[in-house]
C-alpha cells in the first residue's frame, strides 16, 4: 500500500496529526507508524490506538496486514 494513502487516512480522522511510516518488511504490508497529534490528549494508548485502527479500517483487512503504532500528544513529544 502506498504510504501517502495511509498517511492520508489517517490525517482525514487526525487532521492535525504528524505521521512518520517505516515500511518494516520492503513488501508495503507491515508498517510502523509514528503519529503525533493534539487529538490524542486524555486519551489511554488502547483509546488512541483505536483511533488510528478506525481510521484505517478497510485498509486493516487487506492491504496493510501488520501495523504497530507509537502515538503521541505534541506535549509528550517536547517532554513535557
Amino acid at each position: 500500500m502506498n504510504p501517502d494513502d495511509i498517511i492520508e487516512k489517517i490525517r482525514v480522522a487526525l487532521p492535525d496529526a504528524k505521521v512518520a511510516l517505516k515500511d518494516l518488511t520492503g513488501t508495503k504490508d507491515h508498517w510502523e507508524a509514528t503519529i503525533i497529534s493534539k487529538q490524542l490528549e486524555g486519551k489511554s494508548l488502547l483509546e488512541r490506538q483505536r483511533m488510528v485502527y478506525a481510521a484505517l479500517e478497510q485498509e486493516m483487512k487487506g492491504p496493510i496486514h501488520a501495523l504497530t503504532m507509537k502515538v503521541y500528544t505534541p506535549e509528550q513529544v517536547a517532554g513535557g
